[in-house]
């Protein structure tokens, strides 16, 4: 139930254009409540793509962190995977989505920062034929120069991230962690890891910049509404973590 709240069918826009498909439905037989349906749903789809709501929603995500974490007493660094682009399993190879690359990014400079051993953390995603974590190892050694000490590739989820990170770094003592990901993913994943027993800090993103000075922060957008899924999808994750771990 809380993957189609927070990533599914319920999610946004999916949840508004059913609804607003139903509402057209209804206004068949009963016109007013159909109508008003459909006009409801699609001024929530409005709002969802407007990137005044999509900016302030990832803000109040990404106030959880702290502006200036302490990195001194880190002993390793753990990048989580984000998304794959599935190849055909022949031609066509794997390769790293667009969020993982920009994780890769960020670890490639957490790791000239900090020279600490570097984990990644990610298994298959779809019908992907390799993990997240060994195609992010890939692309760290061969891309990057950064050499990578563990691949965890059997993880699903963030909590499993974690879940599954923490022994291999616990065999060699080390309890203290940055973990790289984007700014709006970091609050839950830290929670996740800290629940793991592991004293996990967050890799200083870039946070997201308050949108509401200008007409078309108003005007709806494709990106706006994927933003307002993304922060959505965390705000109804960490609730469901601190439910269920």
């Amino acid at each position: 139930m809380a993957r189609l709240v927070s990533s599914g069918f319920l999610a946004p826009p999916t949840v508004f254009i059913a609804l607003c498909l139903a509402g057209a439905l209804i206004a068949i037989r009963w016109r007013r409540s159909g109508l008003g349906l459909v006009l409801a749903a699609s001024l929530c789809l409005y709002v969802a793509a407007m990137p005044a709501v999509s900016s302030y929603l990832l803000y109040r995500v990404e106030s959880r962190l702290p502006a200036t974490p302490d990195l001194t007493r880190a002993q390793a660094i753990v990048v989580l995977g984000g998304d794959v682009r599935a190849g055909d399993g022949a031609a066509v190879p794997d390769t790293l989505g667009p969020l993982s690359l920009e994780r890769v990014v960020f670890a490639t400079q957490a790791y000239r920062r900090l020279q600490l051993p570097v984990a990644v953390s990610g298994g298959r995603i779809g019908d992907a034929q390799q993990s997240e974590a060994g195609l992010m190892q890939a692309a760290l050694e061969a891309g990057f120069a950064v050499p990578v000490t563990w691949t965890e590739g059997r993880s699903r989820t963030t909590w499993e991230n974690a879940l599954y990170t923490a022994p291999l770094l616990r065999e060699k003592h080390l309890t203290t962690v940055v973990v790289v990901s984007q700014a709006w993913h970091l609050p839950r994943a830290l929670w996740a890891f800290k629940r793991v027993g592991l004293n996990a800090l967050p890799w200083p993103s870039p946070r997201t910049p308050a949108r509401a000075g200008a007409v078309e922060d108003y005007l709806p957008s494709v990106a706006a509404l994927q933003d307002t899924a993304r922060a959505l999808h965390e705000i109804i994750g960490a609730y469901y973590y601190r439910w269920r771990y």
